[in-house]
């Protein structure tokens, strides 16, 4: 094929453009590109080329107004164009902003922030407060300050009180000294080992009648401990609706309630070894012992002065404080019995 063909195809081609205007839509123009179509004698066939005249039109009309084109071609788009449009979409929303920002710089909104914060710091300090009252978790080192002399010296309490004189708690400088250099306080070493020494005997109980399973020993410790809550609670309760004035803390009255588990040891221990007969026995001196234990210890704590040391005092109250000393007292020996009847055969 020879050369004169070009013009041939130049003027084709120009003639589509022509006739595109002619639709009465001259943006039509931009998107069309003149091919010029050089048909060279090569080995390796045809090539296609585009006029540069025609890139510098599409250009130009590029940089025209917006509204001289039908589509945008984003394709082809310059590199300055796509960095204009990633920097405007970063730095869009912080210009624009969000809704937090607004209500962040109110003057009322921090206001509401800071009040919101003062009422959350108030109730904290008022539960922490509150926690401290019924059940003061710092002071748990004092009940465990304990000692071999001390232990030895309160079992005997526990189980022989009917010699005992002197039932005040000594204090230093208005501060309960430790358990280990006063035998009257009050501790949860002994308590909280008798619990579980409980329920290792309980579980040797029920082995011996051939009731023993995992199942059963998780009950029995969950019954007698919730009887335990049960009966602090029925304190607290007594306590509150009397209106008595102590120093006795929900610790204390855990630690007394506590005691108990040391005669109901020794019943069942007793039934194991010589029968039910030495069940009864043994736990009958123990029911005796606690119950004096416990007269003796908060009369001091619940009862008034005078009371406490002996005379008679006249009044509604002083003798509601009495009763309520008394039913602590005889409520013991009842859970002793309950918690290890069914043990011993």
């Amino acid at each position: 094929m020879n050369d004169s063909n070009f013009p041939l195809c130049s003027l084709l081609t120009y003639s589509k453009k022509l006739h595109l205007s002619t639709l009465g839509s001259p943006e039509a123009t931009t998107t069309i590109e003149l091919v010029q179509m050089d048909y060279t004698a090569t080995q390796s066939g045809f090539r296609q080329r585009k006029l540069q005249p025609n890139m510098r039109q599409r250009n130009s009309s590029m940089d025209g107004s917006e509204g001289s084109q039908l589509f945008e071609d984003t394709s082809r788009a310059a590199p300055g164009t796509q960095a204009g449009y990633s920097s405007n979409q970063q730095a869009g929303p912080q210009a624009a902003g969000f809704p937090g920002q607004s209500i962040l710089s109110d003057p009322m909104s921090n206001l509401a922030m800071a009040y919101g914060s003062s009422l959350a710091s108030q109730g904290r300090e008022m539960v922490d407060k509150n926690l401290d009252r019924f059940l003061p978790i710092s002071k748990l080192k004092y009940y465990f300050a304990v000692d071999t002399v001390y232990v030895g010296k309160k079992l005997g309490l526990l189980v022989f009180p009917y010699m005992h004189e002197n039932w005040e708690v000594s204090y230093q400088q208005d501060t309960p000294v430790a358990p280990r250099f006063d035998v009257n306080a009050p501790d949860l070493y002994i308590p909280s080992m008798s619990f579980i020494t409980y329920v290792l005997v309980a579980g040797l109980a029920l082995g011996t009648q051939n009731k023993f399973s995992p199942e059963l020993l998780g009950v029995q410790a969950s019954s007698a401990l919730v009887w335990l809550i049960m009966e602090v609670l029925a304190v607290l309760l007594s306590l509150y609706l009397v209106t008595v004035n102590t120093d006795l803390t929900t610790i204390d009255l855990l630690a007394f309630s506590g005691y108990k588990y040391v005669g109901m040891i020794i019943g069942v221990v007793a039934g194991l070894m010589f029968g039910r007969p030495a069940y009864y026995l043994s736990l009958l001196w123990c029911c005796a012992a606690i119950f004096v234990f416990m007269i003796r210890t908060l009369r001091l704590k619940l009862l008034s002065e005078a009371a406490a040391e002996g005379r008679l005092v006249r009044g509604t109250r002083n003798q509601l404080r009495m009763y309520l000393t008394m039913s602590i007292a005889a409520a013991q020996p009842i859970f002793m019995y309950w918690l290890t009847y069914h043990l011993v055969r």
